[in-house]
């Protein structure tokens, strides 16, 4: 048998697939950074939604009403996290309102809508890209890599506006956040979007973040490469460093793409 018929004719001139066909990356402390505490911002955020909420005539709220506003909002955040399907905005906000017995029936939900968007407001402008980020997106684009960013954030509508406010958009195929599908990282469900979107299996991925619990996880949860970024270290990760165990670490953006291309 004349073994050379095996690899003659045009299969054998297919170019072969790379292994690496995208990237999901994280959000924040990976693709970018708040440039002010975080603390400050969610006060004057909750003053300013509890303001304009009065002004529209719920004005017998009750006095402290901003300081519950950001205490529901941290409590609904640990919520999710426990649980694993995203408490929104929204919702935390309407569930406040009715612990505070604040009547059904005087909720606008237009107005409620409004009061979150004032909320986040303030961390909305305070967002810019990493060090390097844009350019990272953009060498990896051009190299021909499908990119995504999925992160775990309350309000998805707040989170695609602080996507475009940062100039990330034109350089990522899926842009998604948790409450948008109401299914946190590390759950599988959430990276549904890309998967469905792109020509692409798990192991033909690398999902990149700052959390070992969320992206590290999470990635190693789809069956993907996993990329631990740690320019701004989380303090939740002592707890688990030994329990979960990237596939890299890296210590600034630029050192992805060689990295990538080594898997490829």
């Amino acid at each position: 048998m004349n073994s050379q018929g095996f690899f003659s004719g045009e299969a054998a001139r297919v170019r072969p697939r790379r292994l690496v066909q995208g990237l999901i990356f994280d959000f924040d402390n990976t693709l970018a950074r708040l440039a002010e505490p975080l603390d400050g911002l969610m006060a004057k955020g909750a003053e300013t939604a509890v303001a304009y909420m009065r002004s529209t005539g719920m004005s017998d709220l009750p006095e402290e009403f901003a300081g519950h506003l950001v205490e529901a909002r941290l409590f609904a955040q640990q919520k999710s996290d426990d649980e694993q399907e995203e408490h929104t905005a929204d919702d935390t906000l309407s569930f406040l309102l009715q612990f505070f017995n604040y009547p059904a029936s005087r909720m606008n939900e237009e107005v409620l809508r409004q009061a979150v968007d004032l909320f986040y407001a303030p961390e909305m402008t305070a967002w810019e890209p990493m060090p390097g980020a844009i350019e990272l997106l953009a060498e990896l684009r051009d190299g021909g890599f499908l990119l995504a960013v999925i992160a775990n954030y309350a309000s998805d509508r707040v989170f695609q506006r602080i996507i475009d406010y940062t100039g990330l958009r034109p350089y990522v195929d899926v842009c998604l956040s948790s409450a948008a599908v109401e299914w946190r990282k590390p759950e599988k469900e959430i990276y549904d979007a890309a998967l469905g979107r792109w020509d692409a299996e798990p192991y033909e991925l690398v999902c990149v973040g700052d959390s070992l619990k969320h992206d590290v996880a999470g990635g190693q949860g789809i069956g993907a490469l996993t990329v631990h970024c740690r320019m701004i270290p989380l303090a939740e990760d002592l707890r688990i460093v030994e329990s979960v165990e990237p596939d890299a670490v890296i210590e600034e953006l630029a050192e992805l793409p060689a990295m990538v291309r080594a898997w490829s």
